[in-house]
């Protein structure tokens, strides 16, 4: 015979409840008392009705509502062992007074949990694509939210394919139906953003879009979702983990999209301000260009000049050594006749030959009767000045 501790009773107490999936999901009601407040902010107190009581524990409490001794509610949470104490307890993680609906308090437990999880988290949400090329559609393919989505995709910005991943929304197997259909465009290439999407009903009609499953698969999705579920006042879930909520369908068209209009009208006034923009830095340019070809008319009107006087004076300095300067000045240029061979000495000439004779307004032509060598010579040849 085995003799088992009080820890060993108590821990096989605890695993046993905690296997079991009713007392690990359960939903109870009853009068709260006993209310306490630790130091840490936990709240301890009592469930009871006309028989019996339930300890409860509500750590780290979220509370919508005044919880006080004497409130009705309905609690939300697992049964289990406290083995310190063996005492049997409810860990409690939602708490809501009587008279809310069943679907309604299961939607704030739901909610609490995956706000806790952080899968509603605003910095993980991802921006939208600005001008997404394929958009991947999780809704029911003979619904009018697809074809309000199509229209409205068509008009805005035509460029943008749709690519339907078909579901139930609605019923059985649409739970599991939304989730594949997620699924299936995490599998398809080029997706820039999703839209899931269903009209307007009421909270059992939306209640697939509140269903923890699809929760999860949107909040995997490789693409960005949008969010249009129901109408205006509808919120599900769904809208919470998705990265961009749209109060319905439509919406969530406008939102996937730009404006072909708009985008013209933007493009047209960039034009226009870069025109504007261009003309302004052309005419400062205009102004400089005009200036530079002042200063630079002027810098060659003045280099010209200076230029004109230099050649000028090259002239001059030409003039004074030129043939002609020198016969202007009573000189004679001879040549031989026969061959133009210049005559510069005495000896290349003799009596009798023909010679051309060059001065300064013409030339004329002569012959040799004579010569006399020596400067000497040719100067006494000049007749003496009479007195």
């Amino acid at each position: 015979m085995k003799i088992h501790s009080v820890v060993e009773v108590n821990r096989y107490l605890r695993d046993v409840l905690e296997a079991d999936s009713l007392l690990a999901d359960i939903w109870v009601s009853g009068e709260v008392s006993n209310l306490t407040e630790s130091a840490a902010g936990h709240l301890y107190f009592t469930l009871k009705d006309e028989t019996s009581q339930l300890r409860c524990v509500f750590f780290r409490p979220k509370l919508a509502i005044t919880l006080e001794n004497g409130a009705a509610v309905i609690t939300h949470g697992r049964i289990s062992i406290y083995e310190a104490q063996g005492a049997l307890q409810l860990y409690v993680d939602l708490v809501q007074l009587e008279g809310v609906g069943i679907l309604h308090l299961e939607f704030e437990r739901l909610k609490a949990k995956l706000e806790e999880e952080g899968l509603f988290e605003p910095a993980r949400k991802r921006s939208l694509p600005l001008f997404p090329k394929r958009i991947g559609v999780v809704t029911s393919p003979t619904g009018a939210a697809f074809h309000d989505i199509a229209n409205i995709v068509g008009r805005r910005y035509p460029l943008a394919e749709l690519v339907l991943s078909p579901t139930l929304v609605q019923g059985d197997g649409a739970v599991d139906g939304i989730v594949q259909a997620l699924q299936a465009l995490n599998d398809t290439e080029d997706i820039d953003v999703v839209i899931l999407a269903r009209g307007g009903g009421s909270l059992e009609d939306l209640w697939a879009f509140n269903e923890e499953k699809v929760a999860r698969a949107i909040y995997a999705s490789k693409a960005p979702v949008i969010s249009g579920v129901g109408h205006d006042t509808d919120f599900t879930i769904a809208d919470f983990v998705a990265d961009v909520r749209a109060p319905t369908p439509s919406a969530a068209a406008e939102l996937a999209v730009p404006d072909c209009a708009e985008l013209e009208a933007h493009i047209q006034s960039l034009t226009k301000t870069l025109r504007i923009d261009v003309t302004r830095y052309l005419d400062r340019y205009r102004q400089r260009t005009d200036e530079l070809t002042r200063a630079a008319s002027v810098y060659l009107g003045n280099s010209l000049t200076i230029s004109r006087e230099k050649l000028r004076g090259r002239e001059l300095e030409l003039a004074s050594l030129s043939p002609l300067a020198t016969l202007s000045r009573g000189y004679a240029l001879v040549q031989q006749s026969a061959t133009g061979e210049i005559v510069s000495h005495i000896d290349q000439v003799q009596r009798g030959d023909a010679i051309d004779i060059k001065v300064s307004d013409g030339q004329f032509k002569g012959r040799v009767t004579g010569s006399k060598k020596g400067l000497q010579g040719w100067m006494n040849s000049f007749p003496s000045k009479k007195h």
